[in-house]
């Protein structure tokens, strides 16, 4: 079955065409030229250079968060796009998950970390054994002192690698620990093959279906909420 999984969730773009757990392509950019720009060319390359077509794709994965509110939109939407115009089903993957698949080859506790400004991480934990993924927590939106915390009373006895755009910050907020590691190059960085191989795990969708998962409100979102709420005082 193959399967085109795009990530757009940060400032790196990603597009990959996988076989089951077997790469077929794939394309990486991470010059911050806008999405919008990249994506598409980016996807028509790989597509063109395995001599394959949009026709010939199964089904369409795409990382549909936690990530930028508009790196997010960008990718669902030339999902969706595709998907429909060739009535063939969406996949939504964690972007988290999706990271998780870097570490196949760790044994150990991996903590995928995006950086969400505001003192936060989008995050997720999970075990990898035997080249085998288990989820340890949900995806969730939470302070760097937080998962410190957890890290020091659950895991204090496991070796923890840090992945994500987010790694560095925690890194850097955690002070020294003998058991915590950063991966390095691309084994840090969300990919489209990541995104092939979660979505191995997830269940078809139409391309309606198909929305973002944002963890917490946009800051036009919040503001608006303030607001809203200074008015009823």
């Amino acid at each position: 079955m193959l399967i085109l999984g795009i990530d757009s969730s940060a400032v790196s773009v990603s597009a990959a065409v996988c076989d089951g757990f077997t790469v077929i392509a794939e394309g990486f950019i991470n010059n911050r030229i806008t999405h919008s720009q990249t994506l598409m060319p980016l996807t028509e390359a790989i597509l063109k250079n395995a001599g394959l077509t949009l026709a010939d794709i199964d089904a369409f994965a795409v990382s549909a968060g936690p990530g930028s509110f508009t790196g997010l939109r960008i990718g669902i939407s030339a999902v969706k796009g595709m998907a429909y115009a060739l009535g063939k089903p969406c996949r939504a993957v964690s972007t988290l998950h999706a990271m998780a698949f870097n570490m196949l080859s760790w044994e150990g506790i991996v903590c995928a970390a995006m950086d969400a400004r505001r003192s936060q991480v989008y995050n997720a934990l999970f075990e990898v054994k035997d080249g085998k993924i288990t989820r340890l927590t949900e995806d969730r939106a939470i302070s760097t002192d937080e998962l410190k915390a957890e890290l020091d009373s659950k895991y204090a006895d496991r070796k923890i690698i840090l992945v994500g755009d987010g790694a560095e910050l925690c890194c850097r907020n955690f002070g020294d620990s003998a058991n915590i590691t950063v991966a390095s190059g691309l084994q840090r960085y969300q990919n489209g093959t990541g995104v092939c191989f979660a979505a191995q795990f997830c269940e078809d969708i139409s391309p309606a279906a198909l929305m973002p998962s944002y963890l917490r409100l946009s800051q036009a979102e919040r503001e608006r909420e303030n607001k809203q709420g200074s008015a009823q005082v």
